[in-house]
Formats: C-alpha cells, structure tokens, sequence
C-alpha cells in the first residue's frame, strides 16, 4: 500500500533527494513546507501537492485532511536547517507520523534521550538518513575490519574539503547555535561511519575549531584516526586546484586509499526502501556521532603533540596563555 509523504524544507539542497526517494518507492507527497517559494523542482516529482510557507497552514492541512477525508500522515521527511530537526521531528510524532530526517538528527545528544521517550509514547519511528552506511565501499571496509583479527588496532586519516563561497557565513550554516559548527554541518556523517565500524570512542581530542575548518584524533575502540575539516578552497591541494576542483575528500586506512567517491546518487532512495521495509537507522544509532560533534564543539584545544593530520603542518594552530587559538599559516 503506498504511504502517504509531508516534506518540510522542500526547498533545501538535499530535498530533491528526497523528492526522488519518495517517488522512486512508489510514494505520496500530499504536502510540503518552505519558508521560500522557489521549489519548482516538486513539478519534476509531485506537481499535485500542496505547498505552504506557513508551519501554521501546513500543519492544519494535515490535521483538515485526516479529519474531512481521512487521509493519515505516514512519514514526514524533514530537511530544514539542523536547529529545527528536533522541532520538526516531534511535529511529526505528535502527528502520528514516522520522521525521516537529515543528519545531524539532532545538535545535542540529551535531545535524543528526550526524543526516545517520546518516541515510545507515540509508538512511531524516528530515522536518520545514514548513507554511508549503505555505501558498497564503507560496508566493504566494515566486513573487513569485522573479520580481521580482533586485537588489531588501525592507522586512518580523514581528509574532507568542500569549499564553500561568502554565501555560507551569512546563511544559518555559518551561526553555530543553528548548524552546530563546521565538525557537525559537513562531518557528523563521517563521525557515524568511523563509529559504525571502529567501535566506541576512547578519546576525542581537537586541535584546530574555527569558522572554516576543524582538526582534531579521535580515538576508537579499533582505530586511531588524524581528521581535517576545511570550507576554505585555499585549503585545497594545490593538484586538485589544477584540475579545477573545489572538493577533495580522502579516507585511507593503514595507508591504504578507500574509492567512495562515487555511488552516491542512489543512496537516499536505498535508505527509503530499508525504512519502508521495516529497517532503517534510529535514534540510538546516531547517538555516538552526535556526543562527538557536541564535544568537538566544546572541546579546550591541543597542543600539536602527539598524533595529528599532516595538512595541519600548512595552517599551524598556535595558542595564547589563555589558550585562545591563534591561526597562522607556514
């Protein structure tokens, strides 16, 4: 039986995705919200739902729906900025609605707790999208580990770069209260992955946090990892910039590269079938990837000691007495 769709932030970058995914597992958009109106794509997918860009209208269209026709909210698919993720979800619950949302699903983990418990009182279901979970070559990388020997503790360095223009700054991606930061905005996912096959996390330790870039190792039950975060294209590797690319992102694993650059197309759509199948990614899931963002955001900065990415050897963190950082490059 199809189900029937709300999609709140339709006209967000990641929302086409989800357009597509819907569609694709022979869905119903009956409604949608924005606070923009430039969401033309929903013609592509579902010319036939509503569009509002009132939360007030949106969700008495709902409530009129189920009352006058008793059409019932299946799933509410939410992609608006992180800030409103908690908010929405609960909308969702509170409408009797399973919620698929974005990550981060949340900024803070005590909101998971608290979405938990709700969770239980409503008897529905909040899923994160989670899609390197679901990449070949991540999954590839996890049977590895898991079948490897299990005293093994491996070398890995995370390298993501994706430049960003002056626009990112003054949106809400750039205020920290509502995106969480760069580490949450452009790395919670990879913070999952590491966790998903690494294991739980022994040390967090952040030796570069500010507006374009973050640095730091973390440790795992089976894996030391040097990570680098940057929206900065002067961050770029100068051979990439050759080839005119703005984004460069590198994994490797005891030295070793691991290809995920590609795949990534079907992903949304293959995490719909697993939740409409009863599978999916929930709130405990994501818990570990939220307490690391949180304690990267609220970490006391390293010292360069130790363990540390070797991109940070360019954009050297200095400190003064306060231990207030101080960014110079070499």
């Amino acid at each position: 039986m199809n189900k029937n769709f709300a999609l709140i932030g339709v006209g967000g970058y990641i929302a086409p995705r989800h357009l597509q995914a819907i569609k694709a597992t022979n869905n119903n958009l009956i409604a949608a919200l924005d606070k923009f109106d430039s969401v033309g794509i929903m013609d592509s997918y579902f010319p036939d739902a509503h569009f509002f860009v009132e939360f007030e209208r949106f969700d008495r269209h709902i409530e009129k729906l189920k009352r006058k026709r008793n059409v019932l909210l299946d799933y509410v698919s939410i992609c608006t900025p992180n800030y409103l993720h908690d908010a929405h979800i609960r909308m969702a619950l509170r409408r009797g609605a399973h919620a698929i949302c974005e990550k981060p699903i949340v900024i803070n983990p005590w909101n998971i707790d608290q979405l938990i418990e709700i969770e239980k009182e409503s008897d529905r279901k909040v899923y994160s999208i989670l899609q390197l979970r679901i990449h070949e070559s991540i999954i590839a990388l996890k049977k590895k580990v898991d079948e490897g020997p299990k005293d093994k503790i491996y070398d890995v360095d995370l390298t993501y770069l994706t430049s960003r223009g002056n626009w990112y700054h003054s949106s809400w991606k750039g205020d920290v209260s509502k995106s969480g930061g760069i580490a949450t905005n452009i790395g919670v996912h990879f913070y999952d992955m590491l966790s998903w096959i690494f294991g739980a996390v022994k040390q967090n330790k952040v030796h570069l946090l500010d507006d374009n870039a973050a640095a730091g190792y973390l440790e795992f039950e089976k894996a030391r990892v040097r990570w680098f975060l940057s929206i900065d294209y002067n961050n770029i590797p100068e051979k990439a910039k050759a080839e005119g690319k703005r984004t460069y992102r590198s994994i490797t694993v005891d030295g070793e590269e691991i290809e995920f650059s590609s795949g990534f197309t079907e992903l949304h759509t293959k995490s719909y079938e697993s939740i409409l199948q009863g599978g999916g990614y929930g709130l405990e899931d994501s818990k570990q990837s939220i307490e690391i963002v949180h304690d990267i955001r609220n970490a006391s900065l390293s010292k360069l000691e130790g363990d540390y990415h070797p991109f940070l050897s360019k954009i050297k963190p200095q400190f003064s007495k306060n231990n207030k950082q101080i960014l110079t490059s070499s």
